[in-house]
């Protein structure tokens, strides 16, 4: 597994364990969840700070795999060139 495809996976994986943790933040807001929840040691304000560091994590790991992309394409273009 490249370097490019490990960072899109990386980005997928936080993406949806932020979703994750959001609806689990939304199901104990609104008392649907809430003994799950505390029996697991999660308040709300955990849930919504994990939820957020998912989402940041994706978007860095989404903004390197293209930065690496555009690397990749530029130094084959190069090497095209030079040929």
């Amino acid at each position: 597994m490249g370097h490019f495809a490990r960072m899109l996976l990386i980005g997928r994986v936080t993406y949806y364990l932020g979703w994750i943790a959001l609806l689990c933040g939304a199901l104990a807001h609104l008392n649907i969840a809430t003994r799950l929840l505390l029996a697991l040691r999660l308040s709300q304000r955990n849930l919504l700070e994990i939820s957020v560091m998912c989402f940041l994590i994706c978007m860095a790991s989404e903004l390197r795999a293209r930065d690496s992309a555009g690397a990749e394409v530029s130094n084959i273009v190069k090497r095209q060139a030079a040929a």
